[in-house]
């Protein structure tokens, strides 16, 4: 079990997967790199609401280019532990992104699906260029074809809250990225 200093376990935390450090120092490299990509260029990251809003605000506080925010909210999960497989927009952008350079923040890249489905339908917007960034990624869950363009970590498939990612809109302030107890979301 991974315990990161001063990092206390949640009673439904099995373990933590990655420390609150780990999470900082890869969320400045992913900043750096974006930055390098896009030097001369202004961007706009779009933020997936409302787990990767804890991921955003710390990316773009490393990327050193001019940095314009959205969000959008969508839903294939609900309530349950696994992607129903079916889209929903809940929030779409405020602002046009045709001729942008957009990037598409998301905590987690599980099955595709829903970045898949936000991709498609963002391209019909005709940005300049239109990139992912996810601080996890799951490719052993995948059923499409997406690969994220700016990764911070390829985790196992295990369920895992913290840092923005949650469980029935819990777990979210957790500073680190931890393993929950099966218990708490397996229903008997």
């Amino acid at each position: 079990m991974h315990r990161g200093c001063g990092e206390k376990l949640h009673a439904d935390v099995q373990e933590i997967m990655l420390g609150e450090d780990q999470i900082a120092r890869k969320v400045k490299e992913l900043g750096e790199r974006i930055s390098g990509d896009y030097r001369g260029k202004e961007i706009l990251m779009v933020g997936i609401l409302k787990g990767a809003v804890i991921f955003l605000a710390d990316l773009v506080r490393h990327v050193t280019v001019p940095v314009a925010l959205d969000f959008m909210a969508v839903s294939s999960y609900g309530k349950a532990s696994e992607s129903s497989g079916v889209v929903q927009i809940l929030k779409d952008l405020d602002q046009n992104i045709e001729g942008r350079h957009v990037i598409v923040v998301e905590d987690i890249v599980d099955t595709g699906l829903t970045l898949k489905y936000m991709l498609d339908n963002l391209a019909t917007r005709k940005p300049a260029s239109l990139k992912t960034c996810t601080l996890l990624d799951k490719p052993s869950r995948r059923k499409t074809d997406v690969v994220p363009d700016y990764n911070g970590f390829v985790i196992p498939d295990e369920f895992v809250v913290g840092y923005g990612l949650d469980y029935g809109e819990k777990y979210r302030n957790l500073r680190h990225i931890a393993v929950i107890k099966p218990e708490v979301y397996v229903k008997e």
